[in-house]
């Protein structure tokens, strides 16, 4: 999950974003944000979508969320899905296309 980290500094950077301001918006201190981008914690669900939200991105965008979930075979079963999904008129949310 380092790499997890990583992409949320770069990301927050080239938003021109503090680490004070995410770790307000978080309702953390800034330490606890360091932290994470840091890898110094693992970064869970709610951890990812919150940050996701602060810099307007998919959760994707910065890492998934399991070891497992980035590897072909689960890229694979997710397009599955979308395609099921279209195929039987079943709305998908636009922030997971």
């Amino acid at each position: 999950m380092k790499v997890c980290g990583q992409n949320i500094r770069k990301i927050r950077r080239s938003k021109d974003l503090t680490q004070e301001y995410m770790a307000f918006e978080m309702g953390i201190s800034q330490k606890a944000y360091s932290d994470i981008e840091n890898s110094k914690v693992k970064i869970n669900l709610e951890i990812l979508t919150k940050i996701s939200d602060i810099l307007e991105i998919k959760p994707s965008d910065i890492c998934s969320i399991s070891h497992k979930c980035g590897t072909d075979e689960y890229e694979d079963k997710y397009q599955g899905l979308l395609e099921y999904m279209k195929k039987n008129n079943i709305s998908v949310p636009k922030e997971y296309l």
